[in-house]
């Protein structure tokens, strides 16, 4: 996440003609209580279930290690990450947008120099893309910025929950994605799963792809952001949680979607004590959702919290909750999946 200055396992589907939860505990009932399952309800358990907290480590592992020297903006150390990504993409049939030609889309030094970045070196983002099966042309983004802040005085910064821990999110909620498509049940709206760079110089990645977007920006529906999900901050230490922010700004619908998923998934505790754009940590306006807020696009932040190793080179793989960042990327997946298959795009009703 940009650093500024100033002062389940109850499984179900989110369908909005089918809410049937797929696994419950009745109050009292030690055990679970199973029900049927309908077609689309073993779809969503099947790809839900695809999010494997093996897999998360073993790809953050990769993300955050020390040959990645820290993934600043421009690096070659990021753009080994961005190849490994890529493989990763490549690997599971996880194509790029058609109109992008490659799953790289430049963002130039000059843009990011003219923004205050000084001198950074020419960056890439990286989309991966799943065409929706009904409605093609509305895009859901789950995005996450993969840069972090390099190597200083000879000491990588290995950014493992900044946003590492977001990075491989991404990733495994593509695959789920992807499993889906496989089965026949692909989502109705596209998904584009969108890494991008330069945000810890500021945002430069997401306004950069938000001035020039592959997709419309009129055709995207929401973006669910991911950034640092895979620690806990001092006051919420031991919790199954995680801070929600931007999720009622403009649109009544989203927020609702995010807890009917949380209640019927992991059940986290949802919390909002940043979600206030007047906030004096102004958390909403520090992570790369800002960029779809400021057109117009409903957007939900998911986070943390400012942990003690925070921007510190003691960011460590090691001490990333894995059971927890899998709980949190099931969260997003799960909002995710009602998005791209509910009758109706989420409106935009407030300003």
């Amino acid at each position: 996440m940009r650093k500024i200055l100033i002062p389940v396992f109850a499984i179900a589907l989110l369908s909005s003609c089918e809410t049937t939860k797929v696994v419950t505990k009745e109050k009292g009932n030690a055990q679970p209580t199973s029900k049927v399952l309908s077609k689309s309800e073993k779809a969503f358990q099947s790809a839900y279930n695809e999010i494997k907290l093996d897999d998360l480590k073993k790809n953050l592992y990769v993300i955050a290690s020390d040959e990645m020297e820290g993934r600043d903006t421009g690096s070659p150390g990021q753009k080994k990450a961005g190849e490994y990504m890529i493989n990763f993409y490549k690997e599971h049939g996880i194509s790029f947008p058609k109109a992008l030609g490659s799953y790289y889309q430049k963002v130039p030094s000059t843009f990011m120099q003219q923004r205050g970045g000084r001198n950074l070196p020419d960056s890439e983002n990286i989309l991966a893309f799943i065409e929706g099966s009904e409605k093609p042309d509305e895009i859901v983004v789950v995005s996450g910025h993969y840069d972090h802040v390099g190597t200083k005085n000879g000491v990588v910064y290995n950014g493992a929950d900044d946003d590492g821990s977001g990075t491989v999110a991404v990733m495994e909620i593509a695959k789920a994605f992807q499993s889906a498509k496989k089965a026949g049940n692909g989502p109705k709206r596209s998904v584009l799963f969108l890494h991008v760079t330069g945000e810890e110089h500021g945002l430069f990645g997401s306004e950069y792809y938000t001035d020039n977007p592959v997709f419309p920006l009129a055709n995207t529906v929401v973006d669910l952001n991911i950034d640092m999900i895979g620690r806990d901050d001092p006051e919420n230490r031991g919790k199954s949680y995680v801070y929600v922010i931007g999720s009622e700004m403009l649109s009544s619908q989203l927020k609702v979607i995010n807890e009917a998923a949380n209640r019927k998934t992991n059940n986290l505790e949802l919390n909002y004590r940043y979600d206030d754009p007047n906030d004096p940590d102004r958390l909403y306006y520090r992570s790369d959702h800002y960029n779809f807020a400021k057109n117009n696009i409903p957007v939900a932040f998911f986070f943390d919290g400012i942990h003690e190793d925070y921007h510190k080179p003691t960011d460590d793989v090691e001490k990333i909750d894995f059971s927890l960042l899998q709980k949190r990327a099931q969260l997003v997946f799960t909002i995710a999946w009602e998005i791209a298959n509910r009758p109706e795009r989420i409106t935009v009703d407030k300003k």
